[in-house]
């Protein structure tokens, strides 16, 4: 095999619950989170040449993984808005009885695109300073926009939308 798709298979096994974080965070049925997962693997991987190992490698596969899951979610998002009604699918109908962290991925869901970034990286533990890099802004602006989408978060969760 060669060394490096060996050196990627074991960083990648190593921090693959980054892929499922950002896969459950961006997309809701099954057939979507593999579609999403599948798609994220290959990015990665095509831009693992790329990898120079100047910063640590969960930074850069959260950038790439991010930055793909958005562009599916826009991608997805266009592509529905052009399905006949009849192609649409039932989501109630697939949806199980949720817990509490079911819940909380559903509010965070119905935040945009970047601030579901901002929100899953600091639920993983990064500090600010990891995810101002991760997402190219500012530690303070991270603290700030942190601040203010766990109030909105904690207000949704009390009245039952974000």
């Amino acid at each position: 095999m060669d060394p490096a798709a060996t050196e990627f298979a074991a960083l990648l096994d190593a921090h693959i619950g980054i892929v499922y974080r950002v896969v459950r965070t961006y997309s809701w049925t099954k057939a979507d989170q593999q579609d999403l997962a599948q798609e994220i693997q290959l990015q990665l991987w095509r831009a693992f040449p790329r990898y120079e190992g100047t910063r640590q490698f969960s930074t850069w596969m959260y950038r790439i993984a991010l930055n793909t899951a958005i562009s599916w979610v826009r991608y997805q998002s266009v592509r529905r808005r052009h399905a006949a009604v009849g192609d649409v699918p039932d989501v109630a109908a697939e949806a199980a009885v949720p817990d509490a962290t079911d819940a909380l991925y559903q509010l965070i869901g119905q935040l945009e695109p970047f601030n579901r970034a901002l929100v899953l990286l600091h639920l993983d533990g990064l500090r600010h300073e990891e995810i101002a890099d991760v997402l190219g802004i500012s530690a303070g602006n991270v603290a700030t926009k942190l601040h203010r989408l766990t109030q909105r978060l904690r207000n949704a969760a009390q009245q039952g939308s974000p």
